[in-house]
């Protein structure tokens, strides 16, 4: 049996019988836990399929329920203890009382499971180990005692006198010092110190393998250490290099999983700063934390996140410490004891649960910094007023839901406020006295509905974004900066004139006018109106002597006053407005522009340059998309000869001027899409700093000659009407990305492939010679294009997934994820989440089950990728509705993070999605305050991501989880199109805009790619990608009968009813269908055959329940017969009916073997497809293509009764795939024309999810080679994947008695006799032959019944 999704798919028997299975299916509370060893290796292994496959050998099964605890577990193994890891990071000691199968029950209902059965069955996944997995002894990290830890016996003598000899010494070197003791292989009499901060570390050439440790000062001491080994000679001259060159006597032992600090550590009495953080330490032990105070010299001390739980009062006898940091220990309170640190100058205490806070901690008069922030306090602490040192409050993220000025007023030493996420209510400003110390302000992300702090007379910044404010009346005094975007304002008041603003952002209101005020303000250089409702702009405003940045999109603004002199204004937005015209002497005014954005306006012509020839602009990026802009405008664009970046897109351009073109040398990005141009001018050659050339869905006949320009980096000449390419004799180095498709009459030479095979990326439509019958009979009625741009990044973070035949009927599935920096978990999200889904649409009928499901299930399958990187994700479903299989389409959307989708509805927009974004989601913010997170003030948690659900970043559990957003949208005739996109496309184009972008476009394609260019245009920087699904739904285009269910009794069918085949035409092998028209893409680099097996098949290999047959059903041509691979099953009785049902569609990348058992070495290379290691995009079809056979169906009655109010789907059989061996139905064909096959590839070779066939041999682990996570500097265990041990069953004693019992009752499985194998000497001329002849319907007799196949709940992993 071969387990899916493991590292190194190892051949193994199954480890527990039919009668063990019965017993732990026979109660949900039952289970098994994998025990590793302390011996197993954390690292991952290297690369490729010896390292990966190689068992560990010292994994034990034991059967336990869910009281079971961890004594009991050791007293049967005689065992001291057991621990516990977490996403491959910090390995903890459990107590004795905690129960492990509670514990992984909690973690797996806490990512999303929800059904006991389920949860019972994934406890027992291989998979899991990455994210939870227990040891039976700590596990040995040869790094980490390194670092903490250095000894041996070695030769030592003392001094750099000759005189001395040398002597057999243990030798030590832990935290600050060398230690030395006086008799060999003893550690007890005196003991040598020397301390080596300062000191030096030296190489003793006339000795090999010598060192000289010598302290500083004058005083200095040295000591000569010979070591046997280069090893260890290496060793501790790296580690203690590092020491000599501190400057403080510091120790960091931080992230190692510690629970008690080396007894050494003690003779290193010079220590003065020791971080502890995030360890597991414990109060008693010689190393405890009762034993801190032996160091005497102490100041500094890190204990934050060690799950202490109590505040430990020792550290109140370091006197000498100045600083505490105890943050993240779920702390409810604080000793008296705190007082006696009378030297303490800094105290962190966020991230626990305190709620008040003790008198004597006024008596500190040294404190100065103290951290209260993600707390439970609802008050400021009256303590507070005592503290005089302390300068600000830092309670963000408490529950203060009201503020008294009059009590900031009598806490005159606090200048800094920060009370952001406080869920603040009211600002009481009737204070009898003015504040006067306050001079910095933060109430971001609260509830104020209206703010007046006039009295706060020194205010000089203020944050008050993301609240409700309808009025804002401040204090101009002092004010220098302004944060008040994200609200409701429609005016703001200050008085005085505020003559010290520098900086002003109400960006995101209701501002229908700037007030007079702003127009006083003698010292605004950025001003960020934004998103309001502004008609005008002040002339006073726009002729400013000290404005730099206006930022003026979004508006409403028909006219921009005219410039009356020099200004120093650098940039200038005015995008996404109503403007037709602009000010004829901007240019020649405004010497210092730099940036201009008058993109989505209604502009037909710009100002020129300069009124006289000699221009004298300092313009470098213009962006002029989606104006009314004709050919004239060229001529206007010569004097910007400091122009690097051009949109011009998607104006009403018939040409560009050629000698115009020429004289932009310093042009690095020309953006020419959406015109009408059917050339680019050659003089483009001149461009010689040019590197991006988008020209797409143009009338562009002829490729521009831009191939030797020496920095050309990305071309896309997409969506035109190219015939032929003429290419130099060699292309640059510096090309990276050609995108050619769209172009329907291009013809490209094996000799020009050949020329293009070192790009990076190439994207080719390939052509498809479907007959039209073919293409009826395989129509759909929905179709899609999709775009993606990495913009100004390096590398695209982005994938696509799009399906437009998924599975065995007509149905889709869409996806796009998004891995915002890093490209690992999209492209692994992209080969397997279509599969996940398959296989989950076979386990349940609920859409919020089975799409939860998928996207939990997907998170897992990430292994070690996912530990530290992550991704937003959202998947589209398009299927009927189970109650209605003949009827109606539905579409059931899921997502976590910020990929979103919008429905056309009636031309208007229906969002589908949900934003997982702090900024956006109330209800997540509190959830991720509940658990205690640090939310850093750009509101990410732990200063990594802003969303609270992720597929990945498992690190971050619990306040980051991957169960997503699921809901379900019946579709209908008035349904347009579905649009799909990442967080930088919504960003920038809104759902209206992206509405009525794709309706002046037909095409999905290149309306896709629009979408992308304007988001570009619009000022996005970042990767975007859009997706948009065409729909054609119809109210009377489907005729198809309802399926009847019969009540026959359930059972293997009669054995003398025949399967029953008909074969259907299919393309020609060496061409790709392109009826999903999806992209695919082969990276030269990183090529998506190194996805690892954690991204493997999801195959199942399990077998529901029988139940009664559906009646044969009369279909129409958007319901066609169940196909698989060109093989239509038409209804029959019996086995024969269903004989074909879905199985994953995306290929396995797992080891050496294929899904279906095969040797991968031995498949043959796809006919059509490219795969000279460079990245190629060919439009595929990759509809599901394994071949099942049905065992039993489910009750839909039964599941009905049990999800009254769920959303239900049509149970979809679980059936044997290829893999196992039991029944490959290839009707007559023999396997090398399978393997030709582009729909039927997959079953012999790595296939990614997208269709292309990848070279087996090449498929390395992806998630252990190219997505290597990030790594702490000391303390990570990196959780490898489960190996195939042969396990050990161990019962504890409690339960030993139940399980004889229940095991005693049980026969075992009686194994189902081998199917009827198919006969390889039928040859099928489909693959042949264009039109190939009839076939007869009965290719595959059934001589005797199908045996029905025992489910088995546990082959994944047992």
């Amino acid at each position: 049996m071969k387990r899916n999704g493991s590292r190194g798919c190892v051949m193994r028997k199954t480890r527990f019988g039919s009668r063990e299975r019965d017993w732990l299916k026979g109660d949900t509370q039952r289970g098994c836990v994998c025990l590793y060893g302390g011996t197993v290796d954390p690292q991952p292994p290297a690369s490729g399929p010896q390292a990966s496959s190689t068992p560990q050998t010292d994994l034990q099964l034991v059967l336990c329920s869910t009281s079971t605890t961890v004594e009991e577990l050791c007293a049967q193994r005689d065992g001291k203890g057991l621990y516990v890891q977490l996403h491959g990071d910090l390995v903890r000691r459990l107590d004795p009382s905690e129960r492990p199968l509670q514990m992984l029950y909690d973690y797996l209902a806490a990512m999303g499971y929800s059904e006991p059965g389920r949860v019972q069955q994934e406890a027992a996944n291989s998979d899991l180990s990455c994210l939870i997995r227990f040891y039976s002894e700590r596990p040995v990290n040869a790094d980490q005692q390194e670092r903490t830890l250095l000894k041996g016996v070695f030769s030592v003598r003392k001094g750099k006198s000759q005189l001395h000899k040398w002597a057999e010494r243990q030798v030590i070197l832990c935290g600050t010092c060398l230690i030395v003791a006086s008799v060999k292989d003893c550690l007890t009499g005196k003991m040598h110190i020397l301390p080596l901060v300062g000191g030096k570390v030296e190489e003793v050439r006339r000795r090999q393998h010598c060192l000289m440790f010598s302290s500083a000062g004058s005083q200095a001491q040295a000591y000569f250490v010979n070591f046997d080994t280069l090893a260890d000679y290496q060793r501790w001259h790296r580690q203690a290099s590092k020491v000599v060159a501190q400057t403080v006597s510091l120790v960091d032992l931080s992230c190692y999983s510690l629970e008690a600090v080396p007894e050494y550590l003690f003779y290193s009495q010079d220590i003065t700063h020791l971080n502890l953080r995030h360890n597991f330490m414990s109060l008693q032990g010689p190393g405890g934390l009762l034993n801190l105070p032996r160091f005497s010299q102490l100041k500094s001390l890190n204990l934050s996140h060690n799950r202490l739980g109590v505040f430990p009062e020792c550290v109140c006898e370091i006197l000498t410490l100045t600083e505490l940091n105890l943050s993240c220990n779920s702390l409810h309170t604080v000793p008296v004891q705190i007082g006696n640190l009378q030297s303490l100058q800094t105290l962190s205490l966020d991230g626990n649960r305190l709620s008040s806070l003790p008198e004597e901690l006024g008596g500190l008069t040294q404190l100065n910094g103290l951290g209260l922030s993600f707390n439970n306090f609802a008050l400021i602490p009256a303590v507070l007023e005592r503290l005089s040192a302390v300068d600000k409050l830092a309670m963000a993220g408490n529950r203060v839901e009201s503020l008294e000025l009059c009590t900031l007023a009598r806490m005159s030493h606090l200048k800094n406020i920060d009370l952001r996420l406080n869920g603040l209510l009211w600002v009481n400003s009737e204070s009898p006295e003015a504040v006067n110390q306050v001079t910095q302000l933060d109430l971001r992300d609260n509830r104020l509905d209206s703010l007046d702090l006039s009295s706060v007379c020194n205010l000089e910044t203020l944050h008050c974004e993301r609240n409700q404010l309808g009025t804002l009346t401040l204090s101009g005094s002092t004010l220098r900066m302004l944060h008040a975007g994200s609200n409701h304002l429609t005016t703001v008041n200050i008085y005085p004139v505020p003559n010290q603003l520098t900086h002003m952002d109400l960006s995101q209101n209701l501002l229908e006018y700037l007030p007079d005020w702003v127009c006083d303000c003698g010292k605004v250089e950025m001003l960020d109106v934004t998103h309001n409702l502004l008609s005008d702009l002040p002339s006073r405003l726009l002729n400013s002597l000290s404005l730099r940045k206006l930022l003026a999109g979004n508006n409403r603004l028909q006219r921009v006053p005219d410039l009356l002199d020099h200004i120093p204004l650098e940039a200038l937005d005015l995008q996404h407005n109503k403007l037709a015209e602009l000010p004829e002497s901007l240019f020649s005014k405004a010497l210092n522009l730099k940036y201009l954005n008058v993109s989505a306006n209604a502009l037909d012509s710009i100002p020129p340059s300069s009124p006289s020839e000699e221009s004298l602009s300092t313009l470098q990026e213009l962006y002029l998309t989606r104006n009314n802009l004709n050919e004239n405008c060229g001529a206007l664009l010569v004097g910007h000869q400091n122009l690097r970046v051009l949109h011009i897109a998607y104006n009403q351009l018939l040409s560009f001027p050629a000698s115009k073109l020429s004289k932009l040398e310093l042009l690095e990005e020309l953006n020419l899409s959406g015109n009408k141009l059917k050339t680019i001018p050659s003089t483009v050659s001149s461009c010689k700093r040019l590197h991006t050339l988008i020209a797409h869905s143009n009338h562009i006949t002829v490729f521009p000659e831009i191939l030797n320009l020496p920095e050309i980096k990305l071309v896309d000449v997409s969506c035109n009407e190219l015939t032929e390419i003429q290419l130099p004799d060699s292309l640059p180095a510096t090309l990276q990305e050609l995108d050619l498709t769209g172009n329907s009459s291009l013809m490209l030479e094996h000799k020009t492939l050949n020329l293009f095979s070192h790009i990076t990326t190439l994207k080719l439509d390939q052509k498809s010679t479907t007959t039209a019958a073919d293409s009826q009979s395989t129509s759909t009625p929905w179709n899609h294009g999709f775009s993606e741009m990495s913009g100004q990044r390096n590398k695209l973070c982005v994938s696509v997934l799009a399906v437009d035949r998924f599975g065995d009927g007509v149905e889709a599935c869409y996806g796009i994820f998004d891995g915002d920096r890093n490209e690992e978990v999209p492209r692994l999200l992209q080969c397997t989440m279509g599969d996940v889904l398959c296989e989950e649409l076979q386990h349940s009928i609920i859409d919020n089950v089975y799409m939860c499901n998928t996207f939990i299930t997907s998170h897992r399958k990430l292994g070690m990728a996912g530990q530290k990187l992550g991704a937003s994700a959202l998947l589209c479903y398009i299927h009927h509705e189970p109650s209605d299989p003949g009827g109606h389409f539905s579409l059931t959307v899921a997502n976590v993070g910020s990929c979103q989708a919008v429905l056309c509805r009636d031309g208007r927009p229906v969002p589908l999605s949900k934003v997982y974004s702090l900024e956006n989601c109330t209800e997540e913010m509190e959830r991720v305050k509940l658990s205690k997170a640090i939310i850093t003030e750009d509101n990410k948690v732990s200063g990594v991501t802003c969303c609270s659900r992720l597929l990945g970043c498992s690190y971050l559990s619990p306040w980051v989880v991957p169960k997503p957003w699921v809901h379900t949208e019946p579709l209908c005739s008035r349904d347009e199109f579905l649009i799909l996109g990442n967080r930088a496309l919504f960003e920038r184009v809104s759902y209206q805009e992206a509405v009525c972008t794709v309706q002046a476009v037909r095409d999905p394609r290149a309306a896709a790619k629009k979408l992308c260019s304007l988001a570009q245009s619009y000022g996005c920087k970042d990767n975007i990608g859009a997706a948009v699904i065409s729909l054609h739904i119809s109210q009377d285009n489907c005729t198809c009968e309802p399926p009847i269910l019969t009540a026959e009794a359930r059972g293997p069918p009669p054995a003398s009813v025949p399967v029953t085949v008909t074969v259907t035409p299919g393309p020609d092998p060496a061409t790709i269908s392109s009826s999903s028209g999806l992209i695919s893409e082969f990276n030269s680099e990183t090529s998506a055959s190194e996805v690892g097996s954690e991204a493997g098949s999801t195959a199942s290999d399990e077998h529901p329940p029988p139940g009664p047959a559906p009646r044969p059903e009369r279909r129409c041509s958007l319901h066609p017969a169940t196909t698989l691979c060109g093989i239509m099953v038409p209804g029959s009785v019996g086995a024969g009916a269903h004989l074909f049902q879905r199985q994953p569609s995306c290929a396995t990348f797992s080891s050496n073997h294929s899904d279906n058992g095969l040797d991968s070495d031995d498949e043959a290379p796809l006919e059509g497809v490219i795969s000279n290691g460079s990245k190629l995009e060919v439009e595929v079809d990759i509809h599901c293509c394994a071949f099942q056979l049905r065992s039993k169906d489910f009750d839909l009655e039964k599941q009905s009764s049990d999800y009254p109010n769920g959303k239900t789907r049509r149970q979809n059989s679980v059936v044997v795939s290829a893999t196992n061996g039991c029944l490959l139905a290839v009707c007559g064909r023999e396997i090398a024309d399978l393997k030709k096959s582009p729909s039927t590839s997959s079953l012999f070779g790595k296939k990614l999810s997208n269709g292309s066939v990848v070279a087996p041999e090449d498929s390395h682990n992806l998630i252990e080679v190219a997505l290597e996570a990030p790594k702490k500097k000391s303390g990570y265990f990196t959780a490898p994947a489960q190996q195939d041990p042969e396990d050990q069953l161990i019962v504890p004693p409690s339960l030993e008695q139940e399980v004889r019992e229940q095991l005693r009752g049980q026969s075992p499985l009686v194994s189902a006799p081998p199917l009827p194998s198919i006969p390889p000497s039928l040859k099928d001329p489909v693959w042949d032959h264009p039109h190939p002849p009839a076939f007869a319907s009965n290719l595959v007799p059934g001589p005797g019944p199908v045996s029905i196949l025992q489910q088995e709940v546990y082959d994944t992993a047992l």
